[in-house]
């Protein structure tokens, strides 16, 4: 994996958590478990030999981390409350 291709993986993981969090927003939950589901699989090639990087590529994967995280909390600040008024819903 190059480090281009490293970019490439978490610029298509924060775009996929952005329309997560959308779908979020207007309450579309069989579109987020798909956006979920993608979003795995892509996370999946982030264990698998990612380079280090450094310099501007260092800051721009830090950047995407912080748009990813970002998202994932304004998805559980919308789904959590949800879930947990769901007897016997269990969280992963």
């Amino acid at each position: 994996m190059t480090s281009s291709d490293v970019l490439s993986m978490y610029e298509n993981i924060a775009g996929l958590t952005n329309q997560m969090a959308a779908a979020a927003r207007i309450g579309d939950l069989d579109r987020l478990g798909k956006l979920e589901g993608q979003c795995a699989t892509e996370a999946r090639a982030a264990g698998a030999g990612v380079p280090a990087l450094s310099g501007g590529q260092r800051l721009r994967k830090i950047d995407l981390l912080k748009q990813i995280l970002a998202n994932d909390r304004e998805i559980r600040d919308i789904t959590e409350p949800w879930m947990n008024a769901v007897p016997g819903l269990t969280r992963q």
